[in-house]
């Protein structure tokens, strides 16, 4: 029998032009085949349906150095979040961007609680849209029935009685919140699509827009814990200037989530001492090697009374979140604390990146300063002040314990006064509405549809004023005009989101009537000195 022809030369006829040209054809039959598998078949893999094993390859550590970890197959129910919205394709690409999707809430709270706070979460919470679960100790009763479709899907927490025996833990309610972060990352399953876990309680108030935009800053593959401490200075003395108070929520990444899953009977046993859930959590996660990574813009709001004189003088960060509704006066004059969270949130609901973000401007002619709490508050000052003034709070509000001597909170604050050059004239928001501009058609000739596009849109947001100051004009500045007559400030503002904090935004006085203001929101010029 005879080899190949390209076994020996010399058995073949062929000549070294055709041996050259069968050569070169095998090789871009070769070269095709991988050409094909190569852009056609392997990026399917990602979009196979549900029914089929989802191939994933996790990355690790190592990843960051080139290398790819091993890979796993999911089962194609592995994913299932019960009555939370359900995960969406293309979740699992590392590389798009973090959205709502992305992040996981766990909430526990306590069925007799849930009957009143239930209108603080449904302020916040978007049905299909938001996952997670409220977590309660027993089932739900009385008119909790049937569960309204506002709420999240609730699911009633673990036997906590086994978790305090295995863990000789000194505090049941501790062990279970606690425990409420493992059943969060079990409630999330194998959901690949999961990056951030964020927890709270039953009366946390969530902006969830600004906790996107911000843990969007941070590699989710990585350690973190992120959270806010107490305003309230023995606060965080009574229990740790190191760690997150949980009543304003904290965010752990998936990968610290999941590895304090592991664990956290171990860490109960550790720490069964402990009868502070945050303290306890704080601890786990140090045992892990991570410390807390600290914002503003979480706000357990360990304080009492009237706490419009800090909300009104919020610090340029993102609002993240609000607390312990249920212990201060609610944060709108004249309403209930349910009507008060709906409030806020329709400001909070056409942009939440400006939520209670200071703006200050002046009107020159009257030498008058307006204060701005976008979304929530306005203030009028019978004299031009200067930023570094106006941006400490008002000390409305009470300390959360007992303290006989300063310093009581964690940031600078001014006392009232009852001078008329420094008493502010206070209003709180009524309205919000977009107003949409009316797009130009171009000409037939051209070759857009549409002359411009909703950058031009705004919204409108009214203050009204609530009661009256009672005190005399500022006669410290000239003309010596009261603004007891002004009645309601309206703020136009860009229908456009923020998302630098670098610095404030700044504002123009657009005119002054006997009884209104009109006040328009700008980006400051630079070197521009807000004085």
């Amino acid at each position: 029998m005879k080899n190949s022809s390209s076994s020996s030369p010399s058995s073949s006829s062929s000549s070294p032009s055709t041996s050259l040209v069968i050569g070169l054809s095998k090789a871009l039959l070769i070269s095709g085949v991988i050409f094909f598998i190569g852009i056609v078949l392997i990026p399917n893999i990602r979009n196979c349906p549900a029914d089929y094993a989802t191939e994933v390859v996790s990355k690790s550590d190592s990843a960051t150095k080139g290398t790819l970890s091993s890979v796993s197959l999911l089962s194609p129910n592995s994913n299932h979040l019960g009555s939370s919205s359900a995960p969406q394709e293309d979740d699992d690409d590392p590389n798009a961007p973090t959205t709502l999707k992305h992040l996981m809430f766990g909430m526990v709270g306590s069925e007799a609680a849930w009957h009143h706070r239930k209108p603080y979460v449904e302020s916040w919470w978007r049905p299909n849209h938001t996952r997670g679960y409220l977590f309660l100790d027993v089932n739900p009763t009385g008119d909790l029935l049937p569960w309204s479709p506002l709420s999240p899907p609730y699911k009633i927490s673990e036997n906590i009685t086994r978790v305090v025996q295995e863990t000789g833990h000194v505090d049941a309610r501790v062990a279970r919140m606690v425990h409420g972060i493992r059943e969060t990352v079990r409630a999330a399953g194998d959901n690949k699509g999961v990056r951030w876990v964020v927890m709270g309680d039953d009366d946390t108030i969530f902006m969830v827009d600004n906790l996107v935009q911000v843990v969007a800053g941070y590699d989710h593959t990585k350690y973190y814990y992120i959270g806010g401490q107490s305003e309230f200075v023995l606060s965080n003395f009574w229990f740790s200037f190191n760690q997150a108070f949980g009543g304003a929520g904290f965010v752990l990444s998936y990968p610290l989530a999941k590895a304090m899953s592991d664990g956290i009977m171990d860490c109960l046993k550790r720490y069964s001492y402990l009868t502070s859930a945050d303290k306890t959590t704080m601890s786990c996660v140090a045992d892990l090697g991570v410390n807390i990574s600290p914002h503003r813009g979480f706000h357990q709001l360990d304080m009492r009374g009237d706490i419009s004189g800090f909300l009104s003088y919020h610090p340029n960060v993102p609002l993240m979140s609000l607390h312990h509704f249920d212990m201060a006066d609610p944060i709108f004059p004249f309403v209930d604390r349910a009507e008060a969270a709906r409030r806020i949130m329709k400001s909070a609901q056409l942009d939440q990146s400006r939520v209670m973000q200071q703006v200050i401007c002046y009107h020159r002619p009257l030498n008058w300063s307006f204060s701005l709490s976008w979304g929530y508050s306005a203030q009028i000052y019978e004299r031009r002040m200067p930023r570094s003034y106006l941006q400490n709070p008002i000390e409305t509000f009470l300390t959360w314990g007992e303290a006989s001597n300063p310093p009581f909170w964690m940031f600078d604050v001014r006392p009232r006064s009852g001078d008329p050059c420094e008493a502010p004239h206070f209003f709180f928001l009524r309205t919000a509405k977009l107003k949409k501009r009316q797009k130009l058609i171009a000409p037939r000739s051209g070759n857009n549809n549409h002359h411009n596009n909703n950058n031009d849109d705004e919204i409108l947001t009214t203050y009204f004023r609530s009661w009256k100051r009672g005190l005399g004009p500022c006669s410290a500045t000239t003309p010596n005009r009261s603004a007891d007559q002004i009645s309601r400030i309206q703020v136009i503002s860009p229908a456009t989101t923020r998302f630098q904090n670098d610095r404030s935004e700044c504002c123009n006085v657009v005119r002054v009537s006997r009884t209104r203001a009109s006040i328009k929101l700008r980006r400051c010029k630079v070197d521009e000195v807000i004085a």
